[in-house]
């Protein structure tokens, strides 16, 4: 049985070994899939991308190359995202569910666009589980390319850009944060989480 303490450095080893081993080109591969393509929803998110920056900044990977390249995957992936969508259509909608894939993740995201129109496409990117669907179903439904193109731009560099410099900043000012990364990653994901939480305890109501 694995302790607390066990458990810990298990998860903290994890996601900084595979960082450690892929590099930014894997870094970059796991934001263009979760971005837009269905087994991105797996992914880790704004943990990756913070720890990324955090590894930045103690000189292992290069925030040069890193930042450039994980908004670039971001803001790329939507768009395979957006027309992955208008090629599959309605057929997205009677998909056969998977481990990785949930019809109540369609109508959730649908619920988003509901509530904040053209604005989703940059706030999904914060929400996870949303922010892979949202450019499909952009595809999916009536929202004409260049207006997707903005919004996907603005999103990317504050989603892409924005954690990992947060990460690096944080890294670089703060001695020793290494240490306290999972409590970190504990409460990105946490706040991550937050509207879907809200938007479950609304629908409740």
């Amino acid at each position: 049985m694995c302790h607390n303490g066990d458990m810990e450095s298990l998860l903290h080893i994890d996601i900084v070994a595979v960082i450690k081993a892929v590099g930014i080109l894997g870094v970059s591969g796991m934001v263009f899939a979760e971005s837009g393509l269905l087994i991105g929803i797996a992914f880790p998110g704004e943990s990756l991308l913070f720890t990324a920056g955090l590894l930045a900044s103690q000189g292992i990977l290069n925030i040069w190359l890193l930042v450039p390249c994980v908004a670039a995957s971001a803001i790329l992936g939507d768009s395979a995202g957006y027309w992955f969508g208008k090629k599959v259509g309605p057929k997205l909608f009677t998909r056969e569910e998977s481990w990785f894939f949930k019809k109540a993740y369609v109508a959730r995201t649908q619920l988003f666009y509901q509530k904040h129109g053209t604005k989703a496409i940059v706030l999904a990117r914060f929400v996870p589980i949303v922010r892979t669907l949202a450019p499909i179903l952009a595809g999916v439904g009536s929202m004409s390319y260049g207006t997707f193109v903005r919004f996907n731009i603005i999103g990317g560099l504050l989603w892409g850009a924005g954690v990992t410099l947060l990460g690096y900043t944080l890294g670089a000012i703060i001695p020793g944060i290494e240490h306290y990364l999972l409590p970190i990653i504990l409460v990105i994901i946490g706040v991550s989480l937050l509207p879907i939480v809200y938007e479950w305890w609304h629908s409740r109501k």
